[in-house]
């Protein structure tokens, strides 16, 4: 079967495209950047340039059809944030032959920006952090918990979420924040650890399933290193979730474990919900396929429910802890880390690289580059994120296309 991945830079299409070429797909992706981490796989058989996501989400979509009936695929995977202007484009998508797994776009606002998941998770009860939404410079000012977290409605890998920990930090932003084009949720630190939570739904049924604990963190929030869990809990609040909305293909959260317990009793409370699938091959290591299920819900509808994982699966990404170490600003930490992913020693014993192979070009490039100047990691990181971010903007487009957005306003609100 031919696959084409809507993204090509991130971790989950690198991720995603391992799971799809060892069971025989050819798979192929898109990417505004030339050299991009899919590039430097040869699980990937190719990979064509197309407009950014957040510069042209529609210029995006016809690129991605156009590619698609150029190369025959059968089949158009959503791996990142271009699952925005596809599910606005379902039927432009399956009405040229292509199969797909997307949410309606009327289940996908309500929890695409951090303030409409905030507004879904307290209609439907589900735990979060004490939180609220600003929507002025006063607003923010009269906040008195510090610290407390600040966080844009759009943005990907954490680049809009900041931590206001003093008065002063407060007032920077509230004089810099943009509040003609949007408030801002305010969400108060809860104590625990961060775990993932990956789901598959077919039409509001959960088929596959899986949580990972973030062992170690890695480059803007990341997980360097995962550890499957058993988290029972977290599986039925998602399970609630995606029910809630009907949705259809791939659903993830960031939730923190209540008391730095990482048994399955505890209430998960949510902070952030991604509407797509999340870097798999961690729960594929537990022995869940989630890149398979949801490719079964592409092909036809719906798929066969998988069982849990197994527990204790520990996995890594040298790539994204190469650049943490390259943050703190010294050689020394770039290099101990190399030699405890060559030795196997430390983080890495036990450990499994999630990005096959693991000495990949990118991570030779990113350890030369950071070993010469940790500041580099900077350029590493960026890049990819760039390549598929969803910009608050092209979020304005797509909703103003869809009829939720004044379009006269939301010009207003760019200029």
């Amino acid at each position: 079967m031919r696959i084409l991945l809507s993204d090509g830079a991130g971790l989950t299409a690198r991720q995603c495209a391992t799971v799809l070429a060892r069971c025989g797909h050819r798979v192929e992706a898109l990417s505004p950047a030339p050299w991009c981490l899919c590039r430097f796989t040869g699980q990937v058989r190719a990979v064509h340039r197309v407009p950014a996501l957040g510069a042209d989400p529609f210029g995006w979509l016809d690129a991605a059809l156009g590619v698609a009936a150029r190369t025959g695929a059968d089949v158009l995977l959503p791996v990142q944030e271009q699952v925005t202007a596809m599910s606005l484009g379902r039927e432009r998508i399956t009405g040229a032959g292509l199969a797909t797994a997307v949410p309606d776009f009327g289940a996908l606002v309500q929890v695409q920006d951090k303030v409409s998941a905030f507004r879904t998770l307290g209609r439907l009860g589900l735990p979060q952090p004490p939180s609220t939404v600003v929507a002025s410079a006063d607003e923010l000012l009269a906040t008195a918990a510090l610290p407390v977290y600040a966080k844009a409605p759009v943005g990907t890998a954490s680049a809009t979420v900041q931590l206001v920990t003093t008065r002063a930090d407060l007032e920077r932003l509230a004089a810099d924040w943009p509040w003609s084009r949007a408030g801002l949720l305010l969400q108060q630190p809860v104590p625990g650890p961060l775990a993932m939570v990956q789901a598959v739904f077919a039409r509001g049924e959960l088929v596959a399933g899986h949580a990972t604990l973030r062992a170690r963190e890695g480059t803007n929030g990341s997980s360097s290193h995962k550890l499957g869990l058993a988290l029972p809990a977290a599986r039925a609040a998602i399970t609630t979730l995606g029910r809630a909305l009907g949705w259809h293909g791939g659903l993830s959260a960031d939730v923190i474990l209540p008391a730095s317990d990482t048994r399955a009793d505890g209430e998960p409370h949510f902070v952030d919900i991604n509407p797509r699938l999340v870097e798999p091959m961690n729960a594929y290591r537990s022995g869940v396929d989630l890149t398979g299920a949801l490719l079964e819900v592409a092909r036809s509808g719906d798929a066969a429910a998988q069982p849990p994982g197994t527990p204790g699966a520990r996995t890594h990404q040298l790539l994204l802890a190469v650049l943490k170490a390259a943050q703190h600003g010294r050689r020394r930490d770039v290099l101990r880390e190399l030699g405890q992913a060559l030795t196997r020693t430390g983080n890495y014993r036990g450990s499994t690289e999630e990005l096959t192979p693991g000495w990949s070009v990118p991570v030779v490039a990113a350890s030369v580059a950071t070993v010469i100047s940790p500041a580099a990691g900077r350029h590493f990181s960026h890049g990819a994120t760039s390549a598929y971010s969803l910009t608050p903007a092209a979020w304005r487009e797509l909703l103003a296309r869809a009829g939720r957005l004044d379009p006269e306003t939301a010009a207003a609100r760019d200029r």
